[in-house]
Parts: C-alpha cells; sequence; structure tokens
C-alpha cells in the first residue's frame, strides 16, 4: 500500500538525491530518501515517500467502547481496537510509548482490509477503533478499509491527537463514525515542546464537529503541563464554542514513561469538573476509581 499526501521538492544545484515533503501530518517533514519522518512511520525513498507500517498492527484487542473514552457513542458495547507504531508527538508522559515512540524493532502482525472485517464480524463486534499510537499514520490503510467496513454494517472510530493536516483529514471525515480527540493542553508553547500544535488541534476539532462526526474531548491532567487552572478554562470555553453539548473526559495521570510528577490531586481534578460544568453538558472524570 503506498504513501500518500506528499509531493517532491525542487532541487539547488548542490543536491543530486530528490527531496519530498509529506503532507499527513501539520509538521510537513521535509525527508530525502532513506530518512525518516518526525513520526518515524514515513520515510524517503527514490522516488517518494513510503510508510513501512501501513496494514501492519502491533496491538489488537477487544476494548470497552467507555475505554476509548466514548461514554455518549454506543454505551456499553465492545470495540476491536487496533495499534500500528509510530506518532506525530513526543509525549514525555506516553502510557504507549513502547508502540507510539518504539526504540527497537517490534513484532507486527499484517492485517488486509477484507481480513479485518471478517474478524470483526466473526467476534460478534460492530465497530473498529484505530488506537493507542497515533491512528492517523494509518490514513491510507483506514480509506481502504472504511468503505468495506461500512458495507458490512461495521463503524471506524479513531482515538487522534488531532494533528492531521487538512487533505487527508477532508478524505477520512465521510468515513468516520465517532472520534476521541486528545487535546494535550491549552498553551501552545507547551504543545510545540512536545512537537504538537493547539491551533491545528482546534481546527480539526472544529471541522470534525462541523461535518457531523461524533466528537468527545479528553483532556489529560499532568502536574506542571495541563494543570493550570486558567489555561483550563479557556479550553472549556473553547470547547462550548464549538459545542456545549461535547463531552469532556478530565483524565487522571499517572507516572509514565520519561514523566515521574505524582499523579494528578483528586481534588484538583473534582475542580476542573466543576469549571468545566459551567460551560459544557457532559463532563467525566477518566482513570479514577
Amino acid at each position: 500500500m503506498k504513501a500518500r499526501w506528499w509531493k517532491a521538492e525542487e532541487q539547488g544545484r548542490a543536491e543530486a538525491d530528490p527531496v519530498f515533503r509529506c503532507g499527513l501530518c501539520f509538521r510537513g517533514c521535509r525527508l530525502a530518501a532513506g530518512a525518516a519522518g518526525y513520526c518515524g512511520a514515513r520515510a524517503g525513498a527514490d522516488k517518494g515517500l513510503v510508510s513501512p507500517y501501513l496494514g501492519r498492527f502491533s496491538s489488537c484487542a477487544v476494548d470497552p467502547i467507555e475505554k476509548k473514552p466514548l461514554l455518549h457513542w454506543r454505551p456499553g458495547t465492545r470495540i476491536l481496537s487496533l495499534g500500528s507504531l509510530g506518532c506525530t508527538m513526543r509525549c514525555p508522559f506516553c502510557q504507549n510509548h513502547a508502540i507510539a515512540q518504539p526504540r527497537r524493532p517490534l513484532p507486527l502482525t499484517d492485517i488486509s482490509p477484507r481480513e479485518l472485517v471478517a474478524k470483526t464480524l466473526e467476534l460478534g463486534l460492530r465497530a473498529v477503533a484505530y488506537t493507542y499510537n497515533e491512528p492517523t499514520l494509518q490514513a491510507e490503510f483506514i480509506l481502504e478499509a472504511a468503505p468495506l467496513l461500512r458495507r458490512a454494517g461495521l463503524a471506524t472510530v479513531l482515538v487522534t491527537n488531532g494533528l492531521t493536516a487538512r487533505e487527508p483529514l477532508e478524505e477520512l471525515t465521510p468515513w468516520l463514525d465517532a472520534v476521541n480527540l486528545d487535546v494535550k493542553t491549552f498553551n501552545e508553547a507547551a504543545y510545540a515542546a512536545m512537537g504538537g500544535s493547539l491551533a491545528t488541534v482546534k481546527n480539526t476539532a472544529a471541522y470534525l464537529a462541523g461535518a457531523g462526526v461524533h466528537l468527545e474531548l479528553t483532556a489529560l491532567i499532568v502536574p506542571g503541563l495541563s494543570d493550570d487552572e486558567e489555561e483550563f478554562v479557556r479550553l472549556t470555553a473553547w470547547a462550548a464554542s464549538v459545542s456545549p453539548s461535547l463531552p469532556l473526559h478530565i483524565s487522571r495521570y499517572f507516572p509514565a514513561h520519561a514523566y515521574g510528577a505524582p499523579p494528578t490531586d483528586m481534588a484538583l481534578l473534582k475542580r476542573f469538573q466543576s469549571l468545566a460544568s459551567e460551560r459544557l453538558q457532559h463532563v467525566h472524570l477518566g482513570n479514577v476509581p
């Protein structure tokens, strides 16, 4: 399966090798042959970009839909969850860093779109979620699988960081039934330090909501990174401007990967829940007993 959303760039006289601009996420990596992108899942080749993980998955599980988390879309059901490798961010607190930021080769299972349909039906499930790592790195696979899934009465779900560039986002959106979008913080500088873009996330959320995709947001409250009350209030005001009925999951952080701060204080989570409920109709606490 070929990588898409790239273009060749003109070379200066001193450069003999081709260079390509990736257009999958907001970053637009400029890649020569043999060079990997920031995400680790796209690379330059002699005649364009390649994506060696398309249709190849590191993780496959059956989850409660509430684990995505989605609480207002088919509650009480279960969903087939697939994860691959790579990510368009590098969060220091990533709980899935082994696959999002892999440091060694990992075993992968090849699954074709038709095999995915058959597996989902065999398990008696009605939906597939691309999750665990950044799912839009499988965009080409998703676009091939989603029509087959829909024809079989099966839904497509993404759990994403929302950094997809507009062109692939517009192609994906008609095939998406539900999305959980993870808003890491409401501070642009903090976003940039983790490799992201708050402006892109906001645009993605507005686009998905405007297109009628069922959308829920997650805000992980990380001490020292996303626990500022003023910034959180701005987040809730923005979310309410998208829609007051937009569900918000306020999730408790636990130490992981390269971030060792103690777990989020429960009193702070409840305070944030109260603040968010002033503007939003559906506010939930996550990762709590």
